[in-house]
């Protein structure tokens, strides 16, 4: 058997695409990394980057290129490149035009082409000689690696509208990777965002007007513009207008949590002048509006838009039916956009809302029975009420925990994955399977009327007549565990009871109002119960002692939007080796 290095392997990997012709250079609009088609690294980097017209006096203004070497391997343990690499920067094509320098640290350091930058951004060693730069390093991640940092500045003599290439090359043992090329330019349009005058404390229904003003304070004149405006689920604009394309985003919670507009506005926008739509956008706070963003950004259009806002994963766009989107120019520049520069971090403004409103998550229980020796399932969770969403899309954060205590005479056997075990007083345990409490997250957003259904298959150890464990919804922080957005704790708990007494009220919540068998209990999602991971479901025999899927935030009714209710289950019945497993629990889904 004939043993394979991994620089072999990548070499023979390599040949094989160039035999193919899958290793032609290429570039790429925006910063997405350059990929080839099999397993041999590329570039990534903007498609293009302005600069500052050269001073009068002092030195230049720097502007980064962050140039990356991307490692296409899906493998992150076995798919990382050990050996050494070369990348070479050929910047030839923009003599005259700018200056590079590796590693430089001030904005506005004098020109000089050769640098020298050790250890720097991507843990390799770069040096510019003459128009070459050459970076050497060890070793390549699956997925993206920075290079040191690359700056350029506009070469003495350039002058506005002056422009150049930096091609990008690169090999490992002998294999080339896919070529990169990025444009500099001397000048360009510089449009400064101003922020707007909104409030932020709103109430539910209420509309408030929204004055978006710009200006240029760039070179040149933007050839049109793209105003891209990116708000929350509990906040919208009052009108979809002809020349905008509206796009939603679910951020993976299963619902839109967010929607994106991109409204595109030709014209000339001429340098030092300041534009205000024509006629002030409508901003209202829905129903449903809790704590929301809105963020709002100015670009020139055109494929070369640098920093747009980008919506990975929306769902295709669809154009507004109410009026055309307008500018107009303003009399004078507003004091907020004075500053200009050439960088895309001044296009963008965003604010936050904090909304009078509220939501109320409700937990349910369940029951079960069965005899001593055999496993039954039981579903458990909690429903939001409404009438507000709740979403930590900047922080990420779970919005609420779902906190188990198993009933006595129980253990624990199957459980979902977004739930751990812990010990009775909610300290780490090592051992998941049978613990006496699990804690269980939700996901960063949960929408006003769906809610989380948990699966747990439980083995009767001990047959306890009425023997219940608290199901309670609470927050995140154990010595914190309020909801701040939900007054009404009274329907915070619920109970699984196991073995019931048929006089009994299984799964009553701790407030008094009735979960489980009562009616009220089950998710408003529309999701029925998750599935078990042991064969049969509820009621079922043997185990896997291994965590179960539940069925997340927005299950069917959140992933359609659909007000459609399910009808109440009936109660079922089972013979199961010789004993009776009955599942006492109703689930009434309101819709």
């Amino acid at each position: 058997m004939r043993s394979t290095t991994p620089r072999a392997a990548l070499r023979r990997a390599a040949a094989a695409l160039a035999a193919a012709g899958l290793l032609a250079a290429g570039s790429l609009a925006l910063s997405a990394p350059a990929r080839a088609a099999g397993p041999a690294p590329g570039f990534g980097g903007p498609a293009e980057t302005a600069l500052y017209p050269y001073p009068a006096s002092g030195g230049p203004q720097r502007a980064s290129v962050a140039i990356t070497v991307d490692n296409p391997s899906p493998d992150a343990e076995r798919g990382r490149f050990e050996g050494e690499y070369t990348v070479t920067f050929d910047f030839g094509g923009i003599a005259g035009v700018a200056d590079a320098v590796f590693g430089a640290k001030s904005g506005t350091e004098s020109g000089s082409e050769s640098a020298t930058a050790a250890g720097t951004g991507g843990g390799a060693d770069c040096e510019i000689t003459g128009t070459t730069g050459v970076c050497h390093g060890t070793g390549l991640a699956p997925g993206t690696n920075p290079l040191p940092g690359l700056r350029v500045g506009a070469a003495a003599g350039s002058r506005d509208g002056d422009s150049g290439t930096i091609r990008v090359t690169g090999t490992a043992d002998g294999a080339a990777f896919t070529p990169f090329t990025t444009r500099i330019v001397i000048g360009g349009p510089d449009l400064v965002m101003e922020r707007a005058p909104l409030d932020q404390e709103l109430e539910p229904g209420r509309t408030q007007p929204f004055p978006l003003a710009f200006a240029n304070h760039g070179t040149r004149a933007a050839d049109g513009v793209v105003l891209t405006l990116t708000y929350t689920r509990g906040i919208e604009f009052t009108e979809r207008y002809e020349n905008c394309v509206y796009r939603e985003d679910d951020a993976g919670q299963g619902f839109p949590v967010r929607t994106t507009a991109r409204c595109s506005v030709g014209g000339s926008y001429e340098v030092g002048a300041v534009y205000e739509l024509a006629e002030p956008l409508l901003l209202r706070a829905t129903r449903r509006a809790y704590r929301d963003t809105l963020v709002y950004r100015i670009d020139e259009a055109g494929p070369g838009t640098r920093g747009a806002v980008r919506v990975p994963g929306a769902r295709s766009g669809q154009g507004g039916t109410g009026n055309v989107l307008t500018l107009k120019a303003a009399p004078a520049a507003p004091a907020a956009v004075r500053s200009g520069d050439l960088e895309p971090g001044d296009n963008q403004q965003e604010a936050d809302f904090s909304t009078a409103n509220s939501a109320d998550f409700a937990a349910y229980g369940d029951t079960a029975s069965g005899l001593p020796g055999s496993t039954v399932g039981a579903d458990i969770g909690f429903r939001n009420e409404g009438p507000a969403w709740i979403g930590n899309l900047r922080s990420g954060e779970p919005v609420a925990t779902v906190d188990f205590t198993v009933p006595e005479g129980a253990s624990v056997s199957a459980w979902p994955a977004t739930c751990r075990g812990v010990t009775a007083d909610g300290r780490y345990r090592e051992q998941q399977a049978g613990a006496p409490r699990y804690v269980c997250d939700t996901s960063m957003a949960v929408r006003e009327d769906a809610g989380r259904a948990l699966h747990f298959d439980l083995k009767i150890v001990q047959a306890v007549t009425g023997a219940s464990g608290a199901v309670e919804v609470r927050g995140t922080g154990a010595r914190d565990p309020l909801l701040p957005f939900d007054p009404d704790r009274s329907n915070n708990t619920a109970a699984l009871v196991l073995n019931a007494d048929d006089a009994g009220d299984p799964g009553a919540t701790a407030g008094g109002s009735a979960s489980g068998s009562s009616g009220s209990g089950g998710p408003t999602d529309g999701t029925s119960a998750p599935a078990s991971s042991t064969p049969g479901g509820s009621g079922s025999t043997g185990t896997t002692g291994s965590p179960v899927r539940d069925s997340g935030t927005g299950g069917r009714l959140a992933a359609t939007g659909t007000d459609a209710a399910t009808p109440a289950g009936a109660a079922v019945a089972a013979l199961l080796a010789g004993g009776v497993l009955r599942l006492a629990a109703r689930r009434r889904l309101r819709p």
